[in-house]
């Protein structure tokens, strides 16, 4: 049901239209506009929450357009119970509502029509479409936005003046509300006309179709980043957006879902956007050598049957999960990892993947994660706590929330010599598991009762001074990215491919202003403060740069900080044991085990505190290169060498086959084309009468 506010609104809503009706038959007019008034407002504010029980009244036949009309009856019910069915105002009533419904049809129809002819084949980021076909502007947003709750909500103005005229036995007050309601309707059905007909309809679909070829065609892609999934999934893409803008190749995105484009990170690359599969099939990406793809989906063989490229699978993350040795990946002409890690995986599954087609190109999004020089002498130790989500089932193994999140985080705040704590759980917390959810609240009640109290601590000060700078920093940067990032969003996604060529300048203003406004954040608050972070700023590597070690569980985050160098720990919640723990997972076999008590927590604190006695620490430089391979070449420069090689590979393939067919001509091409029969042992053609 949402929020409090929601679900009061909701029973306001449902309790609302049973006193109309009472109110109809008593009659009372004050009580009828009373609560009409209140389902006039809970239904507004419902769909503006977009509250689920808003989409669950559709589903059964209660949807918004009934809701309207039965307000509607009821409203002439209450005026033939007032013993008006012989006034005018009576039939002025029943004539209005029949229009207003009238009205219905053709504005519903307009505002389909138009919606679906600015829907185009392709939507694009980054590419050159307004040289090429004139996209003419959005309608206004006050027309198309929420169109049939205000087409609808022109009714007020009849059921106002109607009930007005009852109360005040005035024929002229409630036909004044009447005209206004059939006119609004009419005009802004008028308001419609003009965009489904003249220079202000957008091109047709072959037009946009031939314009994205002749942009492909002059860009001349060389190496394609290609994916499909749900809006949930968008970050999968999102992490390689900037390893695309670093290659030394031409780069496009490939996007399938219009939702996927809709919550793309900001970049540089061109991207298209081809929902259809046909449309993508006869696209012209004659140029392209190599794809890569992200996600393992099944959207991706109208990519994978193109022959004249060759097809890569990077995957989102490295870590030890069933996902990363997917059987799906064998239909790649190579698999990409960080390290040997990920090419041992492959061999121990057995799922077909040759040890030949496997690539290890490091991970070139973990360039930003810094490596561990030791606590500073001016600060306390901080510690990490990003434990993962509950997952889709409740194996115990999934996270440590449940079991160890409230022990982990006791120990931490009662720790001594103190140290701070970070804790940064995973977006998708509590989602599905109420009990999930309802630890995760206890943990941060947890953090934020230990922060007041060494808040009041006298022996934990503040410098005000650097605070308050830090903090004016804050504003001024985050008053220039609003600047930057402001006014950005288009009319709609026609206008949004017209003009969604980025500002390289812009662009990279905003990145270094992102990584200024990091810096400021963590000098605005102590260096002592347990803090609880929660939303997608700062993000996780910054978190990973201002810690000294880190507390997690089963899942990628762990990989991407063996990065760092620092200790980590990470929590058996499954109880398997310490050694069956290390044998399932790669990533924990340099790392603190953590029973459910959380009791091994001072192994991981006393090698924050004297690094030098860390037992440890030969075996997590000797996990990273296994895991993410050396740190020499840099990762990008591994990724775009195997770029290199492989669009290589494409390019000698593609000349062999001309070759082959300019030497052995058309009949050759036929012989190979047409099967040859199949002979038996007793000498007769198999399917071929015997001669």
């Amino acid at each position: 049901m949402g929020s409090a506010a929601e679900l009061a609104a909701a029973v306001l809503m449902l309790l609302g239209f049973p006193c109309l009706m009472l109110a109809a038959l008593v009659p009372s007019i004050p009580a009828f506009a009373a609560a009409a008034a209140v389902t006039y407002l809970a239904d507004h504010y419902l769909h503006r929450k977009g509250s689920y029980l808003v989409s669950r009244l559709s589903k059964v036949r209660a949807g918004l357009s009934i809701r309207f009309l039965i307000r509607q009856l009821l409203l002439i019910l209450l005026l033939a119970r007032l013993s008006l069915a012989d006034n005018l105002i009576y039939y002025g009533a029943i004539a209005c509502f029949i229009a207003f419904y009238g009205l219905q049809a053709p504005h519903g129809a307009l505002t389909t029509l138009i919606r679906n002819r600015r829907r185009m084949p392709v939507a694009t980021r980054n590419v050159d479409l307004a040289s090429r076909i004139r996209i003419p502007d959005a309608p206004p947003q006050v027309l198309l936005n929420r169109a049939a709750e205000k087409m609808l909500h022109l009714d007020l103005a009849a059921v106002v003046g109607i009930l007005l005229g009852a109360s005040l036995e005035s024929a002229a007050v409630g036909y004044t509300g009447i005209g206004v309601t059939v006119a609004a309707g009419v005009l802004y059905v008028l308001a419609l006309l003009p965009y489904v007909r003249g220079r202000k309809t957008p091109p047709s679909p072959e037009k946009v179709l031939d314009a994205v070829d002749d942009w492909l065609r002059e860009y001349r892609p060389e190496t394609v980043l290609y994916f499909s999934g749900s809006k949930d999934s968008a970050y999968q893409v999102n992490m390689w957006l900037e390893t695309m803008e670093q290659l030394d190749t031409r780069p496009l995105v490939i996007l399938r879902e219009r939702v996927i484009l809709q919550n793309l990170a900001p970049t540089t690359v061109p991207v298209v956007c081809v929902p259809g599969g046909v449309h993508l099939m006869n696209m012209d990406l004659s140029t392209v050598r190599v794809a890569l793809y992200a996600a393992n989906v099944g959207k991706n063989i109208h990519m994978l049957r193109v022959p004249t490229m060759k097809h890569v699978f990077i995957g989102h993350g490295d870590s030890d999960k069933l996902a990363s040795v997917n059987p799906y990946s064998k239909v790649y002409d190579e698999v990409w990892t960080a390290g040997r890690a990920g090419r041992d995986r492959y061999a121990i599954a057995d799922v077909g993947v040759r040890d030949d087609d496997i690539v290890e190109v490091g991970r070139p999004q973990l360039a930003p994660i810094q490596t561990w020089q030791g606590v500073p002498d001016d600060r306390m130790p901080t510690v990490l706590y990003a434990p993962t989500w509950e997952g889709w089932d409740d194996n115990p193994g999934n996270t440590s929330i449940l079991l160890a999140g409230e022990n982990i985080v006791k120990k931490l705040v009662k720790a001594d010599p103190p140290v701070r704590v970070l804790y940064k759980p995973h977006p998708f917390t509590g989602t599905r598991s109420a009990k999930a959810k309802a630890a995760h609240q206890r943990i941060t009640a947890l953090i934020e009762k230990a922060a007041a109290a060494r808040a009041a601590d006298p022996r934990f000060t503040v410098d005000t001074a650097a605070q308050s700078e830090a903090r004016a920093e804050l504003a001024r940067i985050e008053a220039r990215l609003a600047e930057l990032t402001g006014g950005t969003d288009k009319g709609d996604e026609a206008e949004a491919s017209r003009d969604g060529v980025a500002d390289v300048a812009r662009h990279e203003e905003t990145a270094r202003l992102r990584a200024e406004w990091n810096t400021a954040y963590w000098r605005s608050v102590p260096d002592w403060e347990h803090r609880v972070i929660t939303g997608a700023e700062p993000r996780l590597y910054d978190c990973f740069n201002v810690s000294d070690a880190m507390v997690s569980d089963i899942s990628s985050v762990v990989s991407d900080f063996i990065a760092s160098g620092k200790p980590y720990a990470v929590t058996d919640s499954a109880e398997l044991g310490v050694e069956e723990f290390k044998r399932q997972n790669t990533a924990v076999r340099a790392a603190v085990i953590l029973s459910n008590g959380a009791k091994e927590l001072d192994g991981l604190l006393d090698a924050v505190r004297d690094p030098s006695a860390d037992p440890l620490a030969g075996d997590r430089g000797e996990l990273k290169r296994y895991l993410l391979g050396p740190d020499e070449p840099k990762s990008i420069d591994q990724f775009n060498t195997a770029v290199r090689q492989l669009a290589l590979k494409a390019e000698a393939r593609n000349l062999g086959q001309e070759s082959r067919i300019t030497t052995g001509g058309p009949d050759v091409e036929l012989a190979d084309a047409v099967p040859v029969p199949r002979v038996s042992a007793a000498g007769e053609a198999d399917g071929v009468d015997a001669v």
